[in-house]
Order: structure tokens, then sequence, then C-alpha cells
């Protein structure tokens, strides 16, 4: 038996519901082919991004350079038909070159006043690229846009558009000179995003495809508009109760206070918060529309898995001493769902 679980609009008929959620899982299927022509070999890549997306969440985009995560986002932009920005992070990056600042102007009249010139935080899809090499203070300006899609300057709030998402992308080597992120900010992404050398076959065709006289475009498939109502759409999906507990017992599971497994309490000095779950609840049920099924499975749960908890929990100093990674430890948990 199907129950709706935290639904947004109230019950919809299940008719029209399924209508709307095939022509949903039709127009994804056009916009992934629009992002294949243009990038290649990142399929699970593409799919972990667009849930986000859907899921009206942000995403860690972690990856060595060259692989196509620039890329990735500009074409994101514009195939789903958002205003996309980026802003490069570096360690003399200040938060007003974010969000914006004031500056006192003066009138024909000789009357002075200040007025705000937005950063580049006014966008609906922001690229924030090496995100950790800008420094904690910069770093935590984006914090009260990422959780409540507005920013304050001197005591003024300023909404940010609809909608509004962050894809941040980090180098996991060349750490000197870097500032790790918070795990305040690193619970505010959605998902973790590994990206991953492309295979042999995918490599080929990217060479063939960008190496000659004119590259292949991406071509708007949404828009921005049509996202927001997608999202609306993502929140009536119904949740059984199988789903519900599975992504009950894996994060709180996760947790070293009130896990049932010993070499869980063992090896994590923390785990995730209830923000995962709510994670694991969105991304399951976009992931179940891409694959044009109404409802999610506990697969999809236990596919979504590293990419909700990994940033959000971390091994205590004698885990990490004996050569234990969180992939292991999150593979434990996996296996007790079955």
């Amino acid at each position: 038996m199907i129950e709706v679980a935290d639904t947004a609009m109230g019950s919809s008929d299940p008719a029209t519901l399924l209508a709307e959620a095939e022509a949903l899982g039709d127009r994804l299927q056009r916009v992934r082919e629009a992002i294949g022509r243009v990038i290649f070999g990142q399929q699970e890549v593409v799919e972990q991004t667009l849930i986000t997306l859907l899921s009206g969440g942000h995403a860690l985009l972690v990856g060595v350079p060259g692989l196509g995560k620039t890329k990735l986002v500009e074409t994101l932009g514009t195939v789903l038909g958002l205003d996309a920005k980026r802003v490069q992070f570096t360690p003399d990056l200040m938060p007003a070159d974010i969000i914006g600042s004031e500056v006192l102007e003066e009138s024909e009249a000789g009357k002075r006043a200040f007025r705000f010139l937005p950063g580049p935080v006014f966008c609906q899809l922001l690229m924030a690229d090496e995100i950790n090499r800008a420094s904690p203070r910069t770093q935590s300006a984006l914090l009260q846009a990422m959780q409540e899609h507005r920013v304050a300057v001197a005591g003024v709030a300023h909404p940010l558009p609809i909608p509004f998402h962050v894809l941040a992308t980090q180098n996991p080597i060349e750490q000197e000179g870097t500032y790790p992120l918070p795990e305040a900010q690193l619970d505010r992404f959605l998902l973790e995003v590994e990206v991953g050398y492309p295979d042999e076959a995918a490599e080929r065709a990217m060479l063939l495809a960008t190496t000659g006289a004119r590259d292949a475009k991406p071509v708007p498939t949404m828009t921005g508009a049509e996202l927001i109502a997608a999202q609306a759409l993502i929140r009536r999906i119904p949740v059984g109760e199988s789903v519900l507990d599975a992504i009950l017992r894996l994060v709180r599971g996760a947790r070293p206070d009130s896990s049932g497994l010993e070499a869980v309490r063992r090896q994590l000095a923390w785990g995730p918060g209830p923000r995962a779950a709510q994670a694991l609840m969105l991304a399951t049920r976009a992931r179940a529309v891409m694959d044009g099924r109404l409802a999610p499975s506990v697969e999809d749960v236990l596919a979504l898995a590293e990419p909700v908890l990994r940033h959000r929990m971390a091994l205590n100093f004698s885990a990490r001493a004996d050569g234990v990674v969180l992939g292991d430890v999150i593979g434990m948990l996996k296996a007790q769902l079955g």
C-alpha cells in the first residue's frame, strides 16, 4: 500500500498526478538528451545534478580539474533556461563581491543616498567555482543565501530570484591554501556529486566532437517557470512506508549514538542530522520521476545514500588511521536495507 507523505499541495487525483509525472518524465528525457550532446560520459553526474535541481537544492561537485564541471553548469543554465552566473573563489574574494554592497550616490540636487548594487548571487543558477579556496568569512556569505534564498545588507533583506540554486565545485587535490568547508555549510548541499574520469568510449566521442571546426551548443529545453512547477510536482509524489522506513533506518543508523552497528559507533565521529533524511525523501522522488515511475523504491534510497550522506558524516581519528573510508561505512549501512 502506498501512502502520501510530506505533500506540499495536499492530496491530488491519482490519474492527474500520473499524467503530470509522465509529462515531466518525457520533458526530463529531452533535457538529458540536450545535455548529452555537450557533456560526454557523465550520465550519473548529470542525473544526480538534475535530481538536486528538481529537489530544489544545491549540489557540491567534487572532482579533479578538466572533467567538465564548469561546462556542465554552463550547459544546465542554457538547457533549463536559467539566468546563470559564475564566481571564481579565491583567497582575496570578499563577501561583498558575492552578495553585493551599498554605494553612496549624490543626485543633481545635491542629495546623498545609498543605493544597493546586487552581486552575482542575484541569479537563478550560481556556479561557485573552487569554493574551498575562499576564506571562511566569504564562504559564510553564501550560507544565508543557500538556506533562506535572501541576503541582508546594512540591515535590509533582499530576496533572491526564484528558482535559486548553487552548484559549487571543489578540487580534491592541491589542498594547500584552501579552507575546508564548515559542517554547517556542507549540510546545505543536498548532494555531494563525485565527478570521475569518463570511460574510453565517452572520451573518444568527446575528442571527435570538441576538436572539430564547430562545437555542439546546448539548446534551451525548459524554462525557469517549468522547473518551479516540476519542483512542486516532485513534492506531491507519493512515498511508500517501506521507503520511508528505509530512509529513517539509513540516516538514524549513521549516527554513532543511536546506530545498531558496532562498527559505526566505533568509527564515526558524528553523523547526519534530519536534513539528510529530508534530502533523501526529495531526491528519491526526483529519481523515480526521471526513471518514469510514479513512486520511489528502496533501490532509489540505496542509489542516493552516498551522495546524500558522505558530506554529512565524519570518521574519527582511529578509523582514519586504520584506513577506513566513508564509503565502507555507508556500504555497511546499505547492506542492512537489503
